[in-house]
């Protein structure tokens, strides 16, 4: 059976939808102004939560930003306009921000909210089409998100319009996260499921910890040093001195290089071989730092200390595989 030929119609079509909609993405970019920097503002300092509505193909992509949102640290969720004139706008709370989307700003659901929505006393943030339009001129602030043409071959159904509103929305959630001072550690506090979450996993929730540690004093004879790396199967031992503190390390790599050079290694100590102040993380690092560093590093386990140089901990290469990270 021979293979279907190419649709170059379809093709056709499709490329210029992408390019329609490339275009109005970048059309924004001159768009933006001091009231993009006054919606950052209003979303940073809002003292409730930020509310995100819209009508149809707007509503839809309404959700996608209160997602994205409330996954970069700023409280978000979705209202449907048309509940919200059912009684759901009791959600909505001095102190909140509105953010209404709507391509035409004449929706008419969005428009009949519009006055309880001051007399409630939030904040109101348009992206709209139109920033004459009824919602824009009673926002607070208006972004602009207009477009010169649909990709939609009609000029009709709502494609490089919610393209540009989603993007606009995205451009605007970054710019308040990063205004927070955001960071990767919060972003796994809100992510502990997936494969993402995995990879911002804290090392103190990998690491082999207990009676599970490797760990010698540094005068421990090297037959008891081998049979404590054999004994805990991770290639390596930590050298502890009286206080619990870190010393150095024994690994299966310095025992090879120091048979060499030693010939009488069996009669040597823990202090003789060991690396002093090897590469260290703490527990709160997330996982996908500890892999960078053992992959810069070139070796397979770090040494988990806490805030006095105490061993708390070793991670090695073999626990992340089993939480599939790497």
């Amino acid at each position: 059976m021979q293979p279907p030929k190419p649709d170059g119609a379809s093709i056709d079509l499709a490329r210029s939808v992408l390019e329609t909609e490339a275009h109005a993405i970048l059309g924004l970019i001159p768009q933006l102004g001091a009231s993009f920097s006054d919606a950052v503002d209003v979303v940073e300092h809002c003292a409730g939560h930020v509310i995100v509505t819209g009508m149809g193909k707007s509503g839809i992509i309404a959700r996608k930003l209160a997602a994205t949102l409330s996954s970069t640290g700023t409280a978000a969720t979705f209202l449907h306009p048309a509940e919200a004139l059912h009684g759901d706008l009791g959600i909505v709370q001095r102190g909140d921000v509105v953010i209404a989307l709507s391509t035409s700003g004449e929706t008419e659901e969005l428009v009949r909210l519009l006055e309880a929505i001051r007399r409630i006393g939030a904040k109101l943030i348009s992206l709209t089409g139109d920033t004459q339009s009824t919602l824009g001129q009673a926002s607070d602030v208006t972004l602009s998100c207009r477009v010169a043409e649909e990709a939609c071959p009609m000029n009709l159904a709502p494609t490089a319009s919610t393209t540009a509103t989603l993007a606009l929305g995205d451009a605007l959630a970054m710019a308040v996260s990063t205004r927070k001072g955001f960071k990767p550690e919060n972003f796994a506090d809100l992510h502990p499921a997936g494969r993402l979450g995995r990879r911002l996993m804290r090392v103190e929730a990998l690491m082999q910890s207990g009676a599970a540690i490797p760990r010698v004093a540094p005068d421990t004879a090297m037959p008891d040093v081998i049979h404590e790396m054999s004994s805990k199967r991770l290639g390596m031992t930590c050298v502890v001195d009286a206080a619990g503190r870190l010393a150095g390390i024994v690994t299966d790599g310095d025992l090879r290089r120091h048979m060499a050079t030693r010939p009488n290694l069996l009669s040597s100590r823990a202090a003789d071989v060991m690396t002093a102040r090897p590469i260290t993380v703490t527990g709160a690092a997330l996982a996908a730092e500890a892999i960078r560093i053992m992959e810069e590093r070139k070796i397979t386990s770090l040494v988990v200390v806490g805030p006095g140089g105490g061993v708390e901990g070793v991670v090695h290469l073999h626990d992340l595989w089993r939480t599939e990270m790497i």
